[in-house]
């Protein structure tokens, strides 16, 4: 019987960075591809958030690739192919970089997984496998298997994770979402959908859906069985589908604790720069007020570094998310990801600081030069909003304006303050600022005059 890991990866600079928060749901996407594998293989799932990794012989290790963790992730792979495992590559920083990833795995896959996996594992078993499995058509989303949770180890509350449907019909500037998916919004059949939440051991799961509410018609159909289940979940949707009053109220009853935002900018100018006009900021407000009327908690996508950002954009958010009471702030370093158009713009002006994948985690490094501050101005700007936005002061001040779910947001926030503790307090923020420094050095000496 063969052995297969199946390794969901982290480096270590973004496990200090996550130490202490509450909101760690596991990532779906190993449990999910494990549902898949056939009764003929001896299977383990590892995830680095949880567990080191232990390099012993066994014959398969699978590992999904994002592009911050690509570094380590090769590193990993090199590892077990010296051991003589069959390393097999996949996720969105392959599909991306399918050629770069080659070189550092046995096989790869290129895009969704659904019909290219279980292929990939019958030949395992006859010894045919191929170097390149590439998804050429759009997978079905009908009759998917439940993820193998019973697998997972160490996320013994943050466990419960679904998807209900996949894809988004916006085209944000910062998204590669459309080159990591076939480009269309598709959904799962309802009652699999709630067989698969039913199976969950835990009463708290998240949707990881990439905009929830994207199909109102079907997700107030999904809404109305899931409210029978007596769960409670979160989702990420857009500002601008909230205004369905119906689909709120449905979503509370259903169990709904919290929404996650992508307000991104406080400036029309930063909008128009990721792409997502639909965004009015005049509104933000209005509809922080009717989540919160329904007994919804608010957690905010904020993005700095547009190219319309200056100094200000810190103090003005901060004052801004105050005001309007958001519940909690979900706060990144914009970051031009492969695949995506702000990529193409900043590699042709010259704009990329390297491509040390490593420094393309939006929460520690800077991986390009702003237009109206400088890279450390950016890093140090965004460590003090987040250190004044989790003060006591704010925490306070936007509790006592929202009063929804106040034990649960008096968690989350103390779990983000603490994890900026311990963040500040190794030193993760001066180390990224003195590899910042030198690598602007560098980029310096390297531009063409």
């Amino acid at each position: 019987m063969p052995t297969l890991l199946m390794i969901t990866p982290e480096n270590s600079e973004i496990n200090k960075f996550k130490a202490h928060q509450l909101n760690n749901f596991t990532q779906l996407t190993m449990p999910y591809l494990a549902g898949f594998v056939p009764e003929e293989y001896s299977i383990r799932l590892l995830d680095e958030y949880t567990e080191p990794i232990l390099f012993e012989k066994v014959d398969l290790v699978a590992i999904t690739v994002n592009t911050p963790n690509a570094p380590h992730v090769y590193s990993v792979s090199k590892r077990f192919r010296e051991l003589g495992a069959w390393v097999a590559l996949g996720g969105p920083h392959v599909t991306l970089n399918p050629e770069e990833a080659a070189c550092h795995g046995d096989t790869i896959f290129v895009g969704e997984a659904e019909e290219t996996w279980p292929e990939f594992l019958k030949d395992f078993l006859s010894g045919n496998m191929q170097k390149v499995y590439t998804s050429l058509q759009v997978p079905s989303l009908d009759g998917l298997p439940i993820p193998r949770r019973d697998l997972i180890v160490g996320h013994r509350f943050t466990s419960g994770a679904v998807f209900a449907s996949r894809g988004c019909p916006h085209h944000c500037s910062y998204c590669s979402l459309k080159k990591i998916y076939h480009n269309k919004l598709r959904t799962r059949p309802v009652d699999e959908v709630i067989k698969d939440i039913g199976s969950m051991p835990n009463k708290y799961f998240v949707f990881w859906d990439d905009n929830f509410f994207a199909d109102p018609v079907y997700t107030k159909a999904l809404l109305k069985e899931l409210a029978r289940l007596n769960k409670r979940w979160a989702a990420q949707v857009t500002a601008y589908s909230c205004e369905d009053e119906e689909l709120l109220s449905l979503a509370k009853s259903a169990g709904c604790l919290y929404l996650f935002l992508g307000l991104e900018s406080f400036s029309e100018q930063g909008l128009r720069d990721a792409n997502k006009n639909f965004n009015k900021i005049e509104e933000y407000g209005k509809v922080v007020n009717k989540l919160h009327r329904h007994g919804i908690s608010i957690q905010a996508g904020i993005v700095f570094g547009f190219d319309s950002d200056t100094l200000d954009v810190f103090e003005t958010t901060l004052k801004a998310c105050n005001k309007i009471g958001v519940d909690g702030v979900t706060a990144s370093i914009l970051t031009p990801f492969p695949g995506t158009s702000i990529y193409e713009q900043y590699k042709k002006e010259g704009r990329l600081l390297d491509v040390d994948w490593d420094h393309y985690n939006g929460k520690t490094r800077v991986a390009y030069v702003p237009k109206r501050m400088n890279c450390k101005e950016l890093l140090n700007g965004y460590n003090e909003f987040r250190g004044k936005f989790h003060s006591w002061r704010s925490i306070v001040k936007r509790i006592s304006k929202s009063r929804v779910n106040i034990f649960y947001s008096l968690a989350m926030n103390y779990g983000y303050k603490r994890a900026y503790r311990n963040f500040t307090r190794l030193g993760i923020g001066e180390r990224s600022d003195e590899s910042l420094g030198q690598r602007m050095e560098q980029h310096l000496r390297n531009w063409p005059r």
